[in-house]
């Protein structure tokens, strides 16, 4: 089945003319990264990330410095004890990699732990985008972040601040979104800042 691509800008204004501002949009990696829970979390990966990694280094090491002994020996050692040292080594090395393979594979430990920490903060952010969404009866919300790429953005639909505020915090100081477009016509518009740019910090509300 063939796919046909619609740009951002195309649904924003069909959007537009069919639901008349019944969408808004968000950046759930400015939400996240405004979050203090979520910084928290992250800084507690971090730290178990670096533990396991140490942890395997430290493994590896020690299979290299018992492969340069037996090396260093083995011209004086017999063939059964030769072949019983290498197959040592070999086991040691195996469970070396199938440890990294626990803590850093594909759905190992560091993915299974950052999914149980991160996800109540996920369900908390999807919660509050729903419950606003229902209350001004928004019929899409898009997310910045996301892979779907937005031509342009009116700063006046971005409801980041929004959600970050139903959810308890505040802005510690007020900060303009600013960011500029030039249309055909030469002219400037202001639309929502790009990614790169700097938004104002927040703090959890007391």
């Amino acid at each position: 089945m063939k796919k046909i691509i619609l740009s951002i800008s195309f649904v924003c204004l069909l959007l537009g003319a069919t639901y008349a501002q019944k969408y808004a949009y968000i950046d759930s990696e400015y939400i996240m990264e405004n979050i203090p829970e979520y910084k928290d979390v992250q800084t507690e990966i971090d730290n178990l990330s670096k533990q396991w990694q140490k942890e395997i280094e430290l493994k590896f090491k020690e299979i290299d410095n018992l492969y340069k002994a037996f090396q260093a020996e083995s011209v004086l050692l017999p063939e059964d004890v030769k072949k019983k040292r290498e197959n040592e080594i070999i086991a040691l090395e195996k469970e070396a990699k199938d440890l990294q393979k626990k803590r850093f594979g594909k759905d190992g430990d560091l993915f299974k732990k950052r999914q149980d920490l991160v996800k109540p903060i996920q369900d908390k952010v999807y919660n509050a985008i729903e419950k606003r969404s229902q209350d001004k009866n928004f019929i899409f919300v898009f997310d910045k972040a996301g892979s779907l790429t937005i031509m342009y953005a009116d700063s006046k639909y971005d409801i980041s601040d929004d959600i970050l505020d139903d959810m308890g915090y505040k802005l510690n100081k007020a900060a303009p979104k600013t960011n500029t477009n030039t249309n055909n016509k030469g002219t400037t518009t202001q639309p929502t800042p790009t990614r790169g740019e700097t938004k104002p910090k927040l703090e959890e509300k007391r």
